[in-house]
Order: structure tokens, then C-alpha cells, then sequence
């Protein structure tokens, strides 16, 4: 019987240092992100939109290049800036310190920055119609799912 607690003691202990071996394994040796994202979940109220840049950049896709969707800061042409963080004003009407970065105060009227949504719809619409391929306007299901 007292053979049997021993072993059972040693089964534990065994389990729990396998345990805590398994979890310094997988946090210490995790995969690397990648570079750039390989697909970005945008939510919208008509349906969210499944962005992969696969389909879109690289040899496995149209080809389009970074700075085709992504603005950049002047003099910086590494700084990618993604739509949210231009198109995405305050409500209180004042300037937001990211578009100072670049522009000078009374460059442009904030009323005439279009929204994140409507930034998106213009930048990826025209660029489908401009390159004849994808979805176009009229085809809202094909990148808006529910």
C-alpha cells in the first residue's frame, strides 16, 4: 500500500514538472509574429470585412505595394500608418496631434478628412474598380460578412 502513495506522489510530481516544462517550453520557443499581419478582421456595421494582405501583396498575390494603401509620414517612407489612425477624429473637433505630425495647423479642415469607413470604401473600392479586379460597388456580400 505505501508502495502504491509513492507512486501515485511520484505520478504528480512527474505530471506537474512535465507541466511547467511544457509551458516554459511554449513561451520561450513560441513562433515569431509575422512582419506584416497576415489577414485583419475590420468591424463595420454592415458586416465585418476579412482583410488578408496576402491576396493583396507578395508574389502570392496582385502585387500591390505597401505605400499603394498605407500613408506615410514626409522623409520617414518605413513609418506605414494604417486608415484608423488618420481617419479616426475626435468628436470634440479638435486636431489630433498624429495629423500635426505631418501637416501644418490650417493645412486642411477637419470636416473634409472622411471617416475611417469611408476612407476604407474609397481606397479599397477604387482600387478594385481602378484594377477591374475583386468585388466592385455593387457587390457589398463578397467582402461584408454577417
Amino acid at each position: 500500500m505505501e508502495k502504491m502513495k509513492n507512486q501515485t506522489k511520484l505520478a504528480y510530481w512527474m505530471a506537474a514538472v512535465l507541466l511547467a516544462v511544457g509551458v516554459l517550453s511554449y513561451t520561450a520557443f513560441s513562433a515569431k509574429p509575422p512582419e506584416e499581419p497576415v489577414r485583419i478582421m475590420l468591424t463595420a456595421s454592415a458586416g465585418n470585412v476579412l482583410f488578408t494582405h496576402d491576396t493583396h501583396s507578395g508574389s502570392a498575390g496582385y502585387g500591390v505595394d505597401c505605400f499603394t494603401c498605407h500613408h506615410h509620414p514626409d522623409g520617414d517612407d518605413y513609418a506605414l500608418r494604417s486608415c484608423g489612425d488618420c481617419h479616426n477624429l475626435p468628436e470634440d473637433g479638435s486636431t489630433p496631434d498624429i495629423c500635426l505630425e505631418c501637416h501644418d495647423e490650417g493645412d486642411f479642415e477637419l470636416d473634409m478628412v472622411p471617416s475611417r469607413a469611408d476612407a476604407f470604401h474609397i481606397q479599397c473600392a477604387g482600387c478594385h474598380e481602378e484594377m477591374g479586379a475583386g468585388p466592385m460597388k455593387e457587390e457589398c456580400s463578397m467582402c461584408h460578412v454577417r
